[in-house]
């Protein structure tokens, strides 16, 4: 088995059991907030889960996961060679060892005090036994720390998709209810069975119920608990040795690389590339963590490729998918053996010149494309300070309708525009741009009355809204890099907004856009057009005037 195949094997292993483990605590805290509305629903939903947890096949894959989560964390810590590691990945592992920490007590009392003494662990007893106690506070603790550590790793596993990042308002908000939930049904029962345990008249009969633990048994439960923990701080210093000895082992296998945009480094053999950059503090881009999937991280081995391992099939795909030269590699990837001459392709030059958004984000959005008719016949002539006068009035004039919208004029095109609607949802951005095209087709009808008091030829205009995938980023020199949007979306705008000069009308809306504002399109008379450059017809509807966009959609049923 290849290093890079075990590498690859064990991030699965990682995914998988990490998401089974989730999976659990999502139900976990779920069936805790339950306490707010009643104990009987709160242990209802208790029981059920534990139909699945306390089953053989449940168990099994339950503690197998927690084993091999925590056994390939343990294994990945006494690998590392370097310390140095993005601000999120050390939180995760700070919150990862420190669980074990305040759970023990919590699994003995339950599990172990169930399977060894006969306790019967009812939300009841756990709820009541713990409240306002040093172990309730630690409970309340481990809560929130579980939880932010499983969000941190299903960010960061799924942060490169985009329907991952098109969601991320809403997964935060539910990743933020759900402990509340949590904490909230704790401390509504917590009071309640607190009172009721250590209440005269019902104190009895609920030991009975609970078959609460003799003093023996919550003796024993103890050493249980310090022995697991004494356990636990062995293991960890184990980890911490290896890791130890194995940097010492690896202080005597220095190798040169240069940055040939940066330092000379010394980095160790068994190291990746990236790890090396890391180690000696070169900044390094690598976005999705050094996994080897985002491709932020790859270098230009300009001397020493020869020398390298050849890439495994993941790197290949990977590279193939972004056109890299033969002699490109991920840094993250590469384990180099001897001295490298590399140049980084995503170069943050020690200041952060390119931030991360400047490679490019995707999004789905929609655009507006605008353009004055015969624009070229109406300034034949004219001096060139009139031509400007123009635009500025033409546009001072437009251009309120985009921004009260919540849009944002991405650039001018001499006689015309391009405006992106960068709102959270897809119906959010489809509904701005309607509204926007409806603004300008009023404001336009303002402005040439205006025109038609100082006896002026009234202007014409041309409009088309797309909505679709659009990739908004840094375009240009380091120090002069607009952040603009590039795409076939645009290309669609751009060639619907010609369509309506021989169409003859002033707006076309792609059904697309339509489709995302929720507007029904059944009753509409969508046209199938044609436009060049564009592989596939596209359907829009044809506006005559913007301005009357609603009366247009009227008969339309809106969802």
């Amino acid at each position: 088995m290849s290093a890079l195949w075990q590498g690859h094997w064990t991030t699965k292993a990682r995914i998988a059991s990490g998401l089974v483990l989730f999976t659990y605590v999502l139900f976990h805290l779920l069936n805790i907030g339950l306490g707010l509305f009643s104990l009987e629903l709160m242990e209802q939903a208790q029981d059920w889960r534990k139909v699945v947890t306390r089953s053989a096949l449940g168990g099994v894959i339950l503690y197998a996961a927690l084993l091999m989560h925590a056994g390939l964390a343990f294994g990945r810590l006494a690998k590392r060679r370097t310390l140095r590691m993005p601000l999120w990945e050390a939180a995760q592992i700070i919150l990862g060892l420190i669980i074990p920490l305040l759970l023990m007590a919590h699994f003995v009392h339950t599990r172990v005090a169930f399977q060894q003494f006969g306790v019967n662990d009812r939300m009841g007893y756990i709820s009541g036994l713990i409240w306002n106690t040093s172990s309730g506070r630690n409970q309340a603790i481990l809560l929130l720390i579980v939880w932010c550590h499983g969000c941190i790793g299903l960010h960061f596993w799924l942060r490169l998709q985009a329907w991952w990042r098109r969601s991320l308002p809403l997964m935060i908000s539910i990743g933020t209810l759900i402990p509340a939930f949590a904490l909230a049904g704790f401390m509504v029962q917590g009071r309640i069975q607190r009172a009721r345990l250590f209440d005269p008249e019902t104190s009895a009969e609920l030991a009975t119920l609970y078959n609460f633990p003799s003093t023996e048994s919550l003796a024993a439960l103890l050493d249980i608990t310090e022995f697991g923990l004494s356990l636990y701080w062995g293991i960890l210093a184990v980890v911490l040795l290896v890791w130890a000895l194995r940097r010492w082992g690896r202080a005597s296998k220095s190798l040169k690389i240069q940055f040939v945009d940066g330092p000379e480094i010394n980095g160790r053999k068994g190291m990746t590339l990236l790890e090396m950059s890391r180690a000696s503090g070169v900044p390094h881009m690598a976005l999705c963590g050094g996994r080897g999937r985002c491709t932020t991280c790859r270098v230009i081995v300009e001397e020493g490729k020869d020398l390298l391992h050849p890439p495994s099939e993941e790197e290949k795909r990977a590279l193939e998918a972004v056109n890299a030269p033969p002699n490109a590699r991920l840094a993250c990837q590469i384990h180099p053996t001897a001295p490298a001459t590399v140049l980084r392709v995503f170069h943050p030059d020690g200041q952060l010149a390119r931030s991360h958004e400047s490679l490019g984000q995707e999004k789905r959005l929609a655009i507006l494309f605008l353009d004055m008719r015969g624009f070229t016949a109406r300034t034949t002539g004219q001096l060139p300070y009139d031509v400007v006068f123009l635009l500025n009035r033409f546009f001072d004039a437009v251009v309120p309708s985009i921004t009260g919208a919540g849009g944002t004029v991405d650039k001018y095109l001499g006689d015309g525009l391009l405006a992106v609607f960068e709102l959270e949802t897809e119906h959010a951005s489809a509904q701005a741009a309607m509204n926007a095209a409806k603004g300008i087709g009023s404001a336009l009808e303002t402005f040439n009355k205006t025109l038609a008091a100082e006896k002026a030829d009234q202007v014409a205009i041309g409009i088309g809204l797309h909505l679709g995938d659009l990739v908004l980023g840094e375009i240009g020199a380091a120090e002069n890099a607009p952040r603009t949007i590039i795409g076939a979306t645009v290309n669609t705008a751009s060639r619907l907004e010609a369509e309506t000069k021989a169409l003859g009308v002033e707006l076309l809306v792609s059904k697309e856009t339509l489709n995302a504002a929720n507007v029904d399109c059944e009753h509409l008379e969508l046209r199938a057009l044609t436009l060049r450059g564009v592989l596939e017809p596209v359907e829009a509807l044809a506006i005559e005037r913007a301005s009357t966009l609603d009366a247009a959609l009227t008969p339309a049923i809106r969802a």
